[in-house]
């Protein structure tokens, strides 16, 4: 049968199809499963790996075996091969998201040999119902796709995907292929160890994706980081894209501010309900968005050709993540941009969600990260570093200019003596010692496991102390990079130099490198302490300060109420020239700047044409307004006109910090009528003349106002009627 089926192999790829020829190896890949023999495929993501397994279960009596690890995925699947003209029965899936009526239905359809394909979770596959239903069934064969989840060492490890093989010789002893995109080769002997494929016929090509452009950016503070992805992705009008992020929260929030700012774009992670995450996955692969912002989560298989840029705001927990991550962008061949956005701090984050995993968990993650690590700091050829990550070597002159090193390449020095000497200390340490370890030995720093290994007394302790750090992580990377230099990944990432090395060691030839990238570190500190610097526009906010006076005399109200000092200055800053950007201004909501905005935005203009001024555009950024949990009660408890006191006793804080909180949301633009409390306690003549004083004093200071009442009203009734004032004439 199988010679018979293999001659109409190309007439069954149009038929299904209708391509006209095999990409790649997919013909002998698919000529292999139809043989019965087990196959092992290891593809970079848009080189067709699916079709591997498709075509031959169309071709095939029976019924093939799809285990996959997402919900998304399989659904994405079977859309796909029923839209090629199938029958709907042809490919099912059997997970969580169904009702017991269409599990029947599945089920029904398999029993009347209708279906080709069926799509399994692993958690489904594992059920006692599920293998004795299988085991009435004729199945052509199992496929396990995203195989990496079956290591430890992978960057999505799943644990029941160890006991496939198990289950799979429970129900029937038949053919297995196992597919993924991304393999070190520690992962490849994994997955074959543990799916019992050691004989399985590899079948491996290039991890190169050409079209792909490479690119770290140093990850300053949130609000500039913003802008930039702001600005990045409106220069790429209407293109599709993904944002990866570490959190759920950051996942909304860069979401909302995306859309603020006229970019459609939906969030996806694991907090949403299984329908929502379907409805935006399929707004996006209709185009009804342009942006999808997720966790590590989305994307696993789905057939989305034309994604042209990946971002990860935050730096991936591996290289594998990341690569298959960014393998999603430009899957049609076309081009594709990988943006990564780096922060020395995101690194010991990483490290300390890691501080309570299992050791052996532990000692896998950091190594992960520290590949990561060393991908980011470089300041070689990423393309090269990436694939020799997957064991693939890479003349970096192929690389086209096609990552951000190779593009703006650093100036280089020549280190022919120092990678001796790296060399050299690795040969004396005997091979059983990490990076970091070889580093302080080198520099000379007398860290614990140095003393207490006596690795002071050494020789070579302290023999490139004149360099730094980063240099000879530098030297030493390049070591492993020219495979001189062999890791352990297996054992705590312990250098040895092998026989290439020990080569290079009695003959030396001259190498040049640049040195690896410092990046800035910036913690949640630095955001929270960061101070306004002093920037704006002294002569425009000179000029707006008199266009305030003007404008508030001419409305009757004291200038402070039109617009405060910080606004001026922000302003002065940022030059909005239209109501929708000033209203992005410091203490200035949308009602505040149509109320008083239009004079404002027209001299800015002007000014702006007249000095020739280069408006910084990406820093008027829309941002969400942070109205937290305990500002909407506050507000909702004023609304419903409720005491102070018993507002500040609800919300744990004092009567003092709640009227400065009213305060501040206010002045901020809030409108907030508290003139049932004022009513509560002073006369209504006490209030109006409180009111005048504020509405004719061209300033707002408690200080002024005591002394012009004589201390007849203490300070906090004071602040409260300024309070009422604000929220009435200026919100």
């Amino acid at each position: 049968m199988a010679v018979s089926v293999r001659n109409d192999l190309k007439g069954s790829l149009k038929k299904y199809f209708g391509f006209e020829s095999f990409k790649g190896i997919q013909e002998e890949i698919i000529n292999n499963v139809l043989d019965g023999k087990d196959s092992f495929v290891i593809m970079p993501t848009g080189a067709g790996k699916s079709l591997c397994f498709q075509l031959p279960a169309l071709m095939m009596g029976g019924t093939a075996i799809v285990i996959s690890p997402l919900i998304a995925l399989m659904k994405n699947q079977v859309d796909q091969i029923r839209a090629f003209g199938s029958n709907e029965a042809t490919a099912h899936f059997l997970n969580s998201s169904l009702s017991k009526a269409e599990i029947q239905r599945v089920k029904e359809d398999i029993m009347k040999g209708k279906t080709k394909l069926l799509y399994v979770a692993p958690e489904t596959l594992k059920k006692d119902e599920t293998v004795e239903f299988l085991k009435q069934i004729k199945i052509s064969f199992v496929a396990v796709d995203e195989a990496h989840c079956i290591s430890e060492w992978g960057h999505d490890f799943r644990p029941e995907y160890r006991r496939i093989k198990q289950i799979v010789k429970e129900i029937k002893d038949v053919p297995m292929m196992a597919l993924t995109a991304t393999a070190t080769p520690k992962v490849q002997a994994d997955i074959q160890k543990n799916l019992q494929m050691l004989d399985a016929i590899v079948f491996k090509t290039s991890f190169n994706r050409s079209n792909l452009f490479y690119e770290v950016r140093q990850k300053g503070k949130k609000d500039k980081v913003l802008k930039e992805i702001v600005g990045y992705i409106k220069q790429r009008s209407k293109k599709s894209g993904i944002i990866y992020c570490l959190s759920r929260k950051k996942v909304e929030e860069i979401a909302e501010v995306l859309n603020l700012n006229g970019i459609k774009a939906l969030p996806y992670h694991a907090g949403l309900d299984a329908k929502t995450r379907a409805t935006h996955q399929d707004k996006f692969l209709m185009e009804d968005v342009h942006v999808i912002v997720a966790t590590i989560a989305f994307g696993m298989g789905i057939d989305k050709p034309d994604v042209r840029f990946v971002i990860h705001y935050d730096v991936p927990k591996s290289l594998e993540g990341y690569y298959q991550e960014t393998g999603r962008a430009g899957r049609d061949g076309l081009e594709g941009d990988c943006l990564l956005f780096y922060n020395p701090a995101d690194i010991e984050k990483l490290e300390k969600f890691m501080k309570d995993k299992p050791v052996a968990e532990r000692e896998i993650g950091e190594q992960l990260i520290f590949e990561t690590q060393s991908y980011v700091e470089s300041s070689g050829c990423r393309r090269k570093i990436l694939l020799h990550y997957f064991g693939e070597e890479f003349d970096q002159k192929n690389c086209g200019k096609k990552c951000d090193n190779c593009r703006h390449p650093k100036e280089q020095q020549e280190v022919t003596k120092d990678l001796v000497l790296a060399l050299n200390t690795i040969e004396n340490l005997n091979g059983k010692f990490n990076l970091k370890h070889v580093v302080d030995v080198l520099t000379g720093t007398k860290s614990q496991p140095v003393m207490d290994y006596e690795h002071n007394n050494l020789d070579c302790f302290g023999a490139g102390k004149a360099k730094d750090v980063l240099f000879w992580k530098s030297v030493i990377r390049m070591g492993l990079l020219m495979s001189l230099i062999t890791k352990d990944i297996e054992n705590y990432g312990l250098l040895k130099v092998n026989d290439r090395g020990l080569a290079y060691l009695k003959k030396p030839t001259p190498l040049f490198i640049a040195i690896d990238t410092k990046f800035e570190r910036v913690t949640e500190e630095d955001e929270d302490n960061a101070e306004l610097e002093n920037i704006y526009d002294e002569q425009l906010y000179t000029q707006l300060k008199d266009l305030r006076k003007t404008v508030a005399k001419q409305k009757g109200l004291p200038p402070y109420i039109i617009f405060q000092d910080p606004s001026l200055e922000d302003m002065a800053t940022k030059y909005p020239i239209s109501i929708a950007e000033l209203s992005q201004v410091f203490g200035v909501t949308s009602s505040k700047a149509q109320k008083f905005g239009k004079p404002f935005v027209e001299m800015i203009e002007k000014y702006v044409k007249e000095n020739e001024i280069d408006r910084p555009q990406d820093m008027v950024i829309r941002s969400a307004v942070n109205k937290s949990g305990k500002k909407v009660s506050i507000i909702q408890n004023i609304d419903k006109k409720i005491n102070l006191e018993d507002i500040s006793r609800s919300q744990g804080v004092t009567k003092e910090e709640l009227i400065n909180e009213i305060e501040g949301m206010v002045y901020s633009g809030t409108k907030l009528n508290i003139k049932y409390y004022l009513n509560s306690i002073m006369d209504e003549e006490i209030q109006q003349d409180i009111f005048e004083y504020f509405k004719g004093s061209e300033s707002d200071s408690l200080d002024l106002a005591f002394k012009e009442f004589d201390g007849e009203f203490s300070k906090e009734e004071l602040q409260l009627m300024r309070i009422q004032v604000i929220s009435e004439l200026a919100n």
